[in-house]
């Protein structure tokens, strides 16, 4: 019972900390785009960001051919300018980062593909015991026309669930600040 208790309260605690993360990032929600708060970058820039802020905590190493991209997450061609999407080779490892510059008018689709992608993975029964923080913990922002998916955490392994949620939560919140940082410039 205490544990289940605490899990909700958990889980309680990264919604809402979701929710005043997409008011206080200026989140486009209804696909305009264009907000002027925010500039483009290139999405290498957008990576060494957060790649600079996470160090050996950033585990992504593998670039997702655009075939499986639209697949995987249903973010085709046509809703995009550019992307990036990273994973992990090992297949047991799920730190994600994805970053989409939306065409115009594109915004709110891809950020209900990606929504519903992670509530595929947040109600599925099948995770690693490992990964389920990390998936609880998983984010999507919008700056502008760019929709960034991060679901990072490094290494959860010694972690007790709650202090492996917290620590992914923070993991996620040091990568979205750096990619509203770059996009701020």
């Amino acid at each position: 019972m205490k544990k289940a208790v605490i899990l909700l309260t958990v889980l309680l605690s990264s919604a809402m900390l979701a929710a005043c993360g997409k008011k206080d990032s200026n989140t486009s929600g209804g696909g305009n785009g264009g907000d002027a708060a925010f500039g483009e970058a290139s999405m290498e820039d957008l990576k060494a960001a957060v790649v600079d802020v996470l160090g050996e905590n950033y585990w992504p190493n593998m670039a997702m051919e655009e075939e499986m991209f639209s697949q995987i997450y249903g973010v085709t061609s046509d809703m995009y300018e550019e992307y990036f999407a990273e994973t992990p080779m090992i297949s047991t490892n799920v730190d994600t980062l994805i970053i989409v510059k939306a065409k115009d008018g594109k915004v709110s689709a891809v950020e209900d593909a990606l929504n519903a992608y992670r509530d595929n993975l947040v109600n599925d029964t099948m995770q690693y015991p490992m990964n389920i923080s990390k998936i609880q913990s998983s984010r999507i922002e919008t700056f502008g026309n760019y929709v960034c998916f991060v679901q990072l955490g490094a290494d959860v392994s010694d972690a007790e669930e709650e202090a492996a949620i917290l620590q992914c939560q923070e993991e996620n919140e040091k990568a979205i600040d750096a990619i509203r940082a770059a996009l701020s410039k």
